[in-house]
């Protein structure tokens, strides 16, 4: 076969991938959205607590009221567990469907094309039956797509390039950029946060020589105390050191396989994939989710 070689798109991945990635998708979106409003609220209280009469007062009840309902709505309808569920079975079936594609094992090119369905709607369904609900797995069709086998047809040299580009070389770059994005993210943070404290320590110093009765200083702690949390949320550095990290392995992992041959391609893509997979389970693991 002849002519450009293309990997798998979102759309080339099988049917549980993209249900399992939009309901991660939704989950982080409504996780991320009740998470600043009620981080929003806490100032808010700070504020209307601040504020000596009767509206004010009225307003911090309006904001108790709110922030109870938010707490309610976030315990029972768990968006982070539809966020983290969602990632690791669409991740899972994202690394299945390249191993199949280009003959990684244990779906090696030399197997046989029934043989090769069979395992990979196997491996897929127990994917699917040990998913929790939370990732709201489909009741649909798991069979191989045709992008997936135009692409396992195609030659060794051409599979390499497809796996080596578009699987490869797209995660390594997706990790370099989003450590970068998040190594200036935590500095910007840390430099709102201390500016904050200086604010706060100038206001509890102007209040202490009565220069102001307004309890300004109380304020800017509820202002802290909340970009303190929406930092532990993002989890900027802890991210930024482990897309590093990441992105370096993958470097590694990419000279290593510039140099496989067919015969060993299957356990070298293996290797690669179970990389990929560890990558995520560490993000897993820095959210306290087992």
């Amino acid at each position: 076969m002849s002519g450009a070689v293309h990997g798998l798109a979102e759309d080339d991945l099988p049917v549980v991938f993209r249900s399992s990635d939009a309901a991660s998708l939704t989950g982080q979106r409504s996780y991320i959205r009740g998470t600043k409003f009620r981080l929003v609220l806490a100032v808010t209280a700070a504020l209307c607590g601040a504020l000596d009469h009767q509206v004010a007062l009225m307003g911090l009840v309006a904001v108790f009221v709110l922030t109870i309902c938010v707490e309610v709505w976030l315990l029972t309808g768990r968006p982070e567990q539809s966020w983290y569920d969602g990632r690791a079975l669409a991740e899972s079936t994202k690394t299945l469907a390249w191993r199949f594609a280009v003959g990684g094992a244990p779906f090696p090119a030399d197997l046989s094309q029934s043989e090769a369905h069979r395992r990979f709607q196997r491996r897929l369904g127990e994917l699917l039956r040990e998913a929790p609900v939370s990732s709201l797995a489909p009741v649909g069709s798991i069979a191989v797509t045709d992008a997936m086998k135009t692409l396992r047809a195609r030659s060794f040299a051409d599979r390499k390039q497809a796996y080596l580009r578009h699987r490869i070389e797209d995660q390594q770059q997706w990790y370099t950029s989003k450590a970068a994005a998040n190594v200036v993210n935590a500095r910007r943070w840390r430099l709102v946060l201390v500016g904050v404290e200086g604010l706060g320590l100038a206001a509890a110093v102007l209040r202490l020589l009565g220069l102001f009765t307004f309890d300004l200083a109380g304020i800017l702690a509820a202002v802290l105390g909340a970009g303190s949390a929406w930092l532990a949320v993002r989890q900027h550095e802890t991210l930024g050191r482990a897309y590093t990290f990441a992105a370096t392995e993958l470097s590694v992992i990419h000279e290593r396989l510039t140099h496989t041959d067919d015969g060993s391609w299957a356990e070298e893509v293996a290797d690669a994939e179970d990389a990929i997979s560890r990558e995520h389970t560490m993000w897993r693991a820095s959210r306290g989710v087992g």
